[in-house]
């Protein structure tokens, strides 16, 4: 990648007019170590007050619509989205480390969510009606209704994919929202999101950018309605802590240390390889639903070792936009210090680490790159076992028998997502129905195949709520119930 790339540069979007600010967050390129890619807008706490009071200004005419309009002037906002795709995805790419086809990815995943979630229109606002029964002489109906400003803050990894799990649930159910990007890499998010809310009525949808410390009016207070936050445990610890000083509510989707169990039947062939291959090193592993442990039967074990060592050996660690390039860097230096650190701590205790790839030089060798590494039965107390590692880095652990593979499974503080990997349904629900997550696969794992109308979400400290879905919109409403006395059933009563 030799030529020269454009700076991009993004400001706040407040009321429906662009706003720049005199300090700006400056972005650089995780694969090139100082490289600027652009210059982001830095928020005041003045400006995100703003964006709270444009917000409520629009909810009230946002909210007064049914949402089948809603969900028809949502239909013409997306329209023509995707003639930025490239642009979006090669950003994307430059700002967080990614290869460009996952930010291509990326952003056709916000296309789809958008609109399979208007799919949902006609059932928004459908209630139900509690019929009139011996002692309770009232016809009672239970509606649905929307609840003020919501805010969205998307992580660094995927965030435009993410945010549409989130965003067009939360405006189709009738509430207005603000979008925080992901301060570390908010350049592509800003613009997509930019273009969509200029073709919504203004003050519906709105962005700010910038330092995490003017951001608590998004958070605490009685302006915002919900807090819809993807990150960390410990951000989602404190957006909830934060949230709680004004009973704000919160959806908190975060990390997880997902596990994947291959029963003795076990289809390990090179389509169910290539399945966990991805499942483990798909954006450098730094994606919360990412396979980040493997279980096996030990029976099993040389044979799916094997099978990945294979694919590894064909890594080629590189700029994301470089065209040969497999995996690109972690997002952050401290990430790259941690990943390090997991690997050395295996090898120091002994264990069986094996790395793959070489990692680059000339002008990428200041980047974020860690080799990716295999740690073969590893003790089970180790961190790269017990933490989550969102990096290239799986540790895998034999096991004999099932029961003992669900305990190691469930033997966790996270509850995001897991697998069971058999050539029988049954013995795969009866394995999967026993893992403690919110989200199971049978014969494969992760992002690319999480089913985008299904509710998603985790359990334990990986948070709770649900995203996508009609359980994704009624997330995002509250509900009322009505009740008619029934003057003929009164007087029945009292006679």
């Amino acid at each position: 990648m030799t030529e020269k790339l454009e700076t991009i540069r993004t400001g706040l979007f407040i009321g429906g007019v662009q706003r720049d600010t005199d300090k700006t967050i400056t972005i650089v390129d995780p694969g090139k170590a100082g490289e600027i890619v652009g210059y982001a807008a830095s928020a005041s706490k003045a400006d995100v007050a703003d964006a709270v009071k444009a917000a409520q200004t629009a909810f009230p005419a946002w909210s007064a619509l049914s949402a089948v309009e809603r969900a028809a002037i949502m239909t013409e906002a997306i329209k023509g989205i995707a003639d930025d795709r490239d642009a979006d995805a090669e950003i994307l790419s430059r700002e967080n480390g990614k290869v460009r086809f996952e930010g291509w990815i990326d952003a056709l995943v916000f296309e789809i969510r958008w609109n399979l979630a208007l799919m949902l229109a006609g059932d928004v606002d459908t209630g139900k009606t509690l019929p009139v029964v011996p002692g309770i002489p009232v016809n009672t109906e239970v509606m649905y209704q929307s609840l003020g400003v919501v805010s969205v803050i998307v992580p660094f990894n995927w965030p435009i994919a993410i945010l549409g799990a989130a965003l067009p649930h939360a405006l189709l159910a009738g509430n207005t929202a603000i979008v925080k990007p992901p301060l570390t890499a908010p350049l592509a998010t800003a613009r997509l999101v930019q273009r969509l809310a200029e073709k919504l009525p203004a003050g519906v949808l709105n962005i700010v950018t910038g330092e995490d410390a003017n951001m608590a009016a998004l958070i605490e207070g009685p302006g915002v309605a919900k807090v819809c936050f993807t990150g960390s445990v410990n951000g989602g610890k404190r957006i909830m802590q934060m949230a709680s000083t004004s009973l704000t509510r919160v959806t908190l989707e975060l990390g997880g240390n997902d596990a994947a169990v291959f029963l003795e039947d076990a289809i390990i062939d090179d389509t169910h390889l290539d399945r966990l291959f991805s499942a483990v090193f798909d954006t450098t592993g730094q994606i919360c639903m990412n396979a980040k442990r493997v279980y096996v039967h030990a029976s099993r074990m040389d044979e799916l070792v094997a099978g990945l060592t294979a694919r590894l050996e064909k890594t080629k660690l590189g700029h994301g936009l470089d065209a040969d390039t497999t995996m690109g860097p972690l997002h952050a230096p401290s990430q790259k210090v941690f990943v390090d650190q997991l690997i050395k701590e295996a090898k120091d205790s002994g264990a069986d680490v094996r790395e793959f790839s070489e990692l680059p030089t000339g002008d990428l060798a200041g980047g974020n790159f860690v080799r990716p590494a295999l740690v073969i039965n590893p003790d089970p107390t180790l961190r790269v076992v017990v933490e989550e590692q969102f990096g290239p880095v799986i540790p895998i652990i034999p096991f004999t028998t099932e029961a003992e593979a669900i305990a190691a499974a469930n033997d966790t503080w996270a509850g995001l997502g897991g697998s069971v990997w058999s050539a029988s349904p049954e013995a795969a629900h009866r394995v999967g129905a026993q893992l403690a997550c919110g989200y199971v696969w049978v014969n494969d794992h992760g992002a690319a195949r999480l089913d985008l109308r299904a509710p998603f979400g985790g359990m334990k400290e990986s948070g709770f709520g649900r995203e996508q879905g009609i359980e994704g919109i009624r997330a995002f409403q509250d509900t009322r119930a009505i009740a008619t006395i029934d003057a003929a059933a009164l007087a029945a009563q009292a006679h």
